[in-house]
């Protein structure tokens, strides 16, 4: 046996098709009960906390306890952009499906992935923050430019240089197949967006419907 990550291992975890959807519905940032990941998953409530059990040990989610409450929800951002990346090749590869809906044109312009902005809106945003040298490729990954942080400052974005995960991640757009922005920055990035009432979450979907003017306002501060 050759050494190395048991990569085998974890796409068993993510390849059953119960447990694929409850790792989809809590792309969406939010902790879930049991009961409601059955539901996502189609199976009885058993049966999903058996595939729970099998994500826990496998180290793709966390459970947090509120009361009687028990809250499911996926382990990291690498969890996350894994998620999302395994999404982009079976839309490149797998079946075809019927056409979209409203509901999944909503999401292919903007949408929450985990914690960040994800669609055609968040490509565009990242484009344009490369293209003011904002930030900068170097490889495959992304830094922040010098000038950056204080830039972002001033649209009252703080940036978390302290926190375990990086502050800038490409990750992999499933619906644009380019990437977007992930890490402490692409959350930040939601955030305001939100918190300026910009945009809110639909809901029970993870598409991000921007108002009128808040697309407007989207646009000049992340897109000018």
């Amino acid at each position: 046996m050759r050494e190395g990550p048991d990569i085998a291992r974890v796409a068993s975890l993510v390849g059953d098709p119960a447990r694929a959807n409850m790792l989809n519905a809590m792309m969406g940032g939010t902790a879930l009960t049991a009961t409601e990941l059955a539901l996502e998953a189609g199976v009885s409530l058993p049966t999903a906390s058996s595939h729970l059990s099998k994500l826990m040990e496998g180290g793709l989610l966390t459970l947090a306890s509120q009361g009687r409450h028990r809250y499911y929800g996926l382990a990291s951002a690498q969890v996350a952009g894994m998620i999302e990346a395994i999404t982009g090749v079976a839309e490149a590869v797998g079946p075809r499906r019927v056409r979209p809906g409203p509901r999944d044109a909503a999401m292919r312009v903007a949408r929450v992935c985990y914690d960040h902005l994800a669609g055609e809106q968040a490509v565009a945003m990242l484009d344009c923050l490369f293209d003011k040298k904002l930030l900068l490729r170097e490889d495959n990954a992304i830094r922040l430019a010098p000038s950056g942080a204080s830039h972002f400052a001033t649209l009252g974005i703080e940036i978390d240089g302290k926190a375990r995960r990086p502050v800038c991640r490409a990750c992999l757009d499933w619906s644009v197949r380019r990437s977007h922005l992930a890490g402490t920055l692409g959350a930040a990035i939601l955030d305001k967006i939100i918190a300026e009432k910009w945009a809110r979450r639909e809901k029970d979907s993870r598409a991000v419907v921007f108002s009128p003017t808040g697309r407007q306002e989207f646009a000049r501060v992340f897109l000018g």
